[in-house]
């Protein structure tokens, strides 16, 4: 979809709310995290920002603190309109990461678009990729670091998801989830390497499938 350059969302250099002010209609934000974890679902968030009661501090979930995502969650949660999707890992390892994500958000849409309110009438997603919503939508490249409703999106998002991945690591202490969510970090490869692969792993990812394989040839000796 093309906007109106008058009211394009790249205009906006910071997550302020002023597009969304400037819009005649209901917009939904949508963003999802972790297309890049070795374990862990894909998540995502739809958002119908309150533009009356806008948190301060809204950006790209990934500058900021930890500290700061779970203020911003907290005050977001009371005031926002939100669903959450999710693709699991099986679904990552048979439709690959990118279809996951797409499905993640077309499940956000749903939950959102399930509360009470009005209808989107349009959707602001996060890159370059229409997920095929049931409403016009426009993909801004970069979108958490310029768009309110995105921003607010992409923090619940990840907040979400380093939660569940937290909850993980408990069952799974040995590939630190706590501090990663299941990025490919130093202690994840060595816990891998140590301890192997685990029900949340992403078997089509490379690390992880190279394991299984190696277990396999191991085995087969």
């Amino acid at each position: 979809m093309n906007l109106d350059p008058a009211h394009s969302p790249l205009l906006s250099s910071s997550p302020d709310g002023a597009f969304e002010r400037g819009f005649n209609g209901v917009i939904a934000g949508l963003d999802e995290v972790g297309r890049g974890p070795l374990a862990g679902p894909v998540t995502a968030c739809a958002v119908i920002l309150d533009l009356g009661a806008l948190p301060e501090g809204l950006a790209d979930s990934k500058k900021l603190s930890a500290k700061k995502r779970d203020a911003l969650y907290d005050a977001l949660t009371e005031t926002v309109r939100f669903g959450f999707g999710e693709a699991s890992v099986a679904e990552i390892d048979a439709i690959n990461i990118l279809q996951a994500s797409l499905l993640a958000m077309r499940r956000a849409f749903a939950a959102l678009a399930a509360t009470r309110g009005p209808a989107p009438t349009l959707a602001l997603v996060d890159g370059n990729k229409d997920p095929g919503l049931p409403c016009p939508t426009q993909c801004v490249v970069k979108g958490d670091g310029k768009l309110a409703s995105i921003a607010a999106a992409s923090i619940l998002a990840k907040v979400k998801r380093d939660r569940l991945m937290a909850g993980l690591h408990d069952q799974f202490p040995h590939f630190g989830w706590d501090r990663n969510a299941g990025y490919p970090t130093k202690a994840h490869l060595e816990g891998l390497k140590n301890f192997g692969v685990t029900p949340h792993h992403r078997r089509s990812f490379a690390p992880v499938h190279n394991i299984l394989c190696l277990e396999e040839r191991n085995e087969s000796s």
